[in-house]
């Protein structure tokens, strides 16, 4: 259930998704937005898009925890960003950022902040966001941000109070869910990655399950499948039925609505 890398499964979507991210980053556009319903691989592409800001050098905060008050969010970014300030005056803390922010720029190492789960931040935190995007050169911007969300995020911005932010946003990225197809490569994908030596495990019949009950998410295909593999284990059966899969999404309540018709 953890989003690890190893496991990314590379639709279309996912490669448009992780291009957008890094010709941002690359091009200094200053706002970037990454949205997708609940399940559908976000943090997985950003644990990719961090492992690539490594590999450039990049200077990073990651925020994971969006319920913060504006100083609140200086405080985290200051403190991820490794930089040091003794004073706790808003205004000084500003301007060792800034400080910070410029000398990375004179290195050319690009400074980019995080943010994941940004739907549920504040106007105010927002805000304080978009002022952060005013430290800029002439001809870039010193801190690229990357806002990480569901759906909700893209109904936030479009707020009429937050009009100057949405304006500031110059790329946006989605993820969505998969098509029958893709969900029966994903768990081949996975199998295969895990070590399993036969594709066959899970039966077409119980495939086409999964994928209706599922919907495509991702996290949902997750859980159905590794429940199934724990069935099927202890009650020595070699192959995964549909069966199976019903009588799991009915113990985690998983669209009951689709069962009659599966």
């Amino acid at each position: 259930m953890s989003p690890d890398p190893s496991f990314l499964y590379t639709t279309n979507q996912v490669l448009e998704a992780l291009a957008t991210l890094s010709y941002g980053v690359n091009h200094r556009k200053g706002f970037i937005v990454l949205t997708g319903d609940v399940g559908t691989g976000k943090t997985t592409i950003l644990n990719i898009f961090m492992q690539w800001l490594r590999a450039q050098n990049a200077a990073t905060a990651f925020v994971y925890n969006p319920r913060l008050r504006p100083e609140e969010l200086l405080d985290f970014i200051l403190a991820d960003f490794h930089v040091r300030c003794p004073s706790t005056i808003k205004s000084r803390r500003l301007l060792r950022l800034t400080d910070w922010l410029l000398e990375k720029h004179r290195e050319g190492q690009p400074v980019v902040l995080v943010v994941d789960e940004a739907q549920q931040l504040s106007a105010d935190v927002l805000e304080e966001l978009r002022l952060l995007t005013n430290l800029e050169t002439p001809t870039e911007k010193l801190l690229q941000i990357v806002l990480s969300g569901q759906p909700e995020l893209d109904a936030l911005l479009a707020q009429p109070s937050l009009r100057q932010l949405r304006q500031r946003i110059t790329l946006r990225c989605r993820t969505g869910a998969f098509s029958a197809e893709q969900t029966k490569e994903y768990i081949e994908q996975r199998l295969h990655i895990a070590g399993a030596e036969r594709r066959d495990i899970f039966s077409a019949e119980a495939i086409a399950c999964i994928h209706e009950i599922s919907g495509g998410i991702a996290r949902v295909i997750n859980v159905l499948c590794e429940q199934a593999l724990i069935h099927a284990f202890c009650e020595n059966k070699t192959t995964i039925a549909p069966e199976t899969i019903e009588v799991i999404a009915r113990e985690y309540h998983y669209a009951a609505q689709n069962l009659a018709s599966v």
